[in-house]
């Protein structure tokens, strides 16, 4: 196998991971949504907790493109 041929397929492998974050954050924003539609005096208590779970699921897709990247171009 070439070695640009190996370093495609581990970059594509590496961005797999951005799927999950997409469903992380829909997870996360539908949860919040729902909830705060049931019980609207409880959202605000929350709120941090839902900025904490985007930033979290947000640096976990910007390591998956930091990494992708890397075995593109650094490698």
């Amino acid at each position: 196998m070439e070695l640009a041929a190996a370093k495609m397929i581990g970059a594509g492998l590496a961005a797999i991971a951005l799927a999950g974050v997409g469903v992380g954050m829909g997870t996360i924003f539908g949860s919040y949504l729902s909830a705060a539609i049931r019980n609207p005096s409880a959202a605000q208590k929350q709120f941090p907790t839902l900025l904490l779970g985007f930033a979290l699921t947000e640096a976990i897709g910007l390591f998956a493109l930091v990494i992708a990247l890397l075995i593109l171009f650094a490698f």
